[in-house]
């Protein structure tokens, strides 16, 4: 069960750990992550770990969530591309932040379960979609920023390609059998740079949509 105090222990311990974006802190707060987390695992909705969600999938560690969307240096006015919905969390914390966020997901039955959550919070600016994260939504291409929540070798050039001149996107770079890095890319008007910001370990990156499977 959430409490006040059990969000003000969690973002008092993201400051701790270096999170100063006073919006994303307060953004955090706002949501309750109980909703995202399944019912076994209630009691540590508002611990600092990752919980498993079902289909090989989890929900982030909080300081890697806040990490991310300091990262992204928002605005507020801008138009964000998620690989990766998951249980919706990531998503529903960026829809205070961003003027609309689009979210793509392979795994249908999650992505269901997180549009329920995203009715149930009154999320009107969260738009999402069932397919392959790799390829991105050409459609509503460009975007001011990309927020990929699973791991690659690499970059997929295709998001790079729908990323604004002058937007961020952030990305956990590296295989599953060796450390992963969190990356900040910046699009200029002549190259891509990048910038590792924390050591993390995320799911892979995988292409398609997924057949459906048992959670």
């Amino acid at each position: 069960m959430s409490t006040p105090a059990h969000r003000a222990r969690l973002i008092l311990a993201l400051r701790s750990a270096g999170i100063t974006d006073t919006k994303a802190l307060s953004a955090i707060e706002k949501v309750p992550r109980e909703l995202f987390v399944p019912e076994t695992f209630q009691d540590r909705a508002y611990e600092d770990t990752a919980l498993p969600i079902g289909y090989g999938q989890t929900l982030s560690q909080p300081l890697v969530v806040a990490t991310m969307i300091q990262g992204l240096e928002l605005g507020g006015r801008e138009k964000l591309l998620e690989v990766g919905t998951g249980s919706g969390y990531h998503a529903a914390i960026l829809s205070h932040l961003c003027r609309r966020v689009y979210t793509i997901e392979r795994h249908r039955p999650l992505l269901a379960d997180a549009q329920a959550r995203f009715e149930t919070l009154g999320l009107s600016n969260v738009v999402t979609m069932a397919g392959d994260g790799m390829k991105g939504w050409p459609e509503q291409a460009p975007f001011d920023r990309i927020s990929v929540t699973a791991a690659g070798d690499a970059p997929p050039q295709q998001l790079l390609d729908q990323l604004k001149i002058g937007g961020i996107m952030i990305m956990p770079v590296g295989g599953q059998s060796r450390i992963q890095q969190l990356v900040r890319y910046r699009r200029t008007e002549t190259a891509v740079e990048s910038e590792a910001l924390m050591e993390v370990r995320f799911v892979p990156l995988l292409p398609g949509v997924a057949e459906a499977a048992k959670a």
